[in-house]
């Protein structure tokens, strides 16, 4: 079910040995995301959960279960803003009723995440794969 977007980033983590360099690609993806305006840094977008400041924008086109899930986002930590990345390209252009049926663990352990990232990141994942959700239950109901 994983997009084509998400599917180049597995071919790139293939293509690197060394998590090293996976680590700087992450970052890297990061740095390359437009930064989310202030306006949108705001209480009801910041996730609970994560250590680091992150913010989810729904971009939501249509209505009812076949409406287009496309998000934003934004941390103050490079390594959290590559994962956001990692996460629009998972998400971003399916339907809200598509996004409830990502198995999102299964998809980033293909990356190896789950065993390279600190308890704190992995949790923090957690609560933007959970809000994600969420926001995509709400835009299908």
């Amino acid at each position: 079910m994983a997009r084509d977007a998400f599917e180049d980033i597995v071919e790139t983590f293939e293509f690197l040995d060394d998590w090293e360099d996976r680590y700087r690609h992450v970052i890297d993806m990061g740095k390359a995301m437009d930064p989310l305006e202030e306006s949108f840094r705001v209480p009801a977008t910041k996730v609970e959960g994560c250590a680091s400041q992150v913010w989810l924008v729904p971009e939501i086109e249509g209505e009812g279960p076949g409406a287009v899930f496309r998000f934003r986002g934004d941390s103050d930590a490079m390594i959290v803003r590559g994962l956001i990345a990692i996460l629009v390209s998972l998400y971003s252009g399916l339907s809200v009723a598509e996004v409830t049926k990502v198995d999102a663990p299964a998809e980033l352990k293909r990356l190896g995440l789950d065993e390279h990232l600190s308890s704190q990141r992995s949790n923090g994942l957690r609560a933007m794969i959970e809000r994600i959700r969420l926001l995509a239950e709400k835009a299908a109901a």
